[in-house]
């Protein structure tokens, strides 16, 4: 299974998240992508997409990801798999890793299929678009606060990406 993995960040930390995943995923780096230089044709190239975003402002996505979401939302990416991840903080409590879940609701038409969700316990926030509660709809981190926790759900994260794709 060809995997691709894009990500947006304006600050460097999900761009090296993004470069961890590839190597746990043996993912060549020349199949790992910034948004804001790939074109959204790009995912065709892939059967799994591991997508990722920090969260700013409000909740809102990294602001790459808005041009690249307009293209990518057009495809129909039946048969291809979806991984989500981003990074947050968890002092913002009522937008914890929003990102994740405008991800995922943006990315629903594209009739591709998400695996990766991730436990929810072990989080502290209010509320999160990336959450129904028991679960998050990927993986998420807190580079902030809590980076000693990052490697262990990574691995175990990419481990259970493996074994769904």
């Amino acid at each position: 299974m060809k995997t691709g993995i894009f990500y947006g960040s304006a600050t460097g930390t999900t761009a090296d998240v993004a470069r961890r995943i590839g190597k746990l995923m043996n993912v060549a780096d020349a199949d790992t992508h910034d948004v804001a230089s790939t074109a959204p044709s790009a995912v065709g190239n892939y059967d799994l997409l591991i997508m990722g975003s920090s969260t700013w402002g409000n909740g809102e996505i990294e602001d790459d990801w808005y041009d690249f979401l307009d293209g990518v939302e057009s495809l129909d990416l039946h048969g291809r798999k979806i991984a989500l991840f981003g990074c947050g903080d968890e002092t913002m409590s009522d937008t914890f890793c929003d990102a994740v879940g405008v991800l995922y609701e943006r990315l629903k038409g594209t009739v591709a299929e998400f695996i990766g969700e991730f436990p929810a316990e072990g989080y502290h926030y209010d509320r999160s678009a990336a959450s129904d509660g028991a679960t998050m709809r990927g993986l998420v981190l807190d580079e902030v606060n809590h980076p000693e926790l990052t490697a262990t759900r990574l691995r175990d994260w990419t481990d259970k990406i493996k074994n769904e794709a």
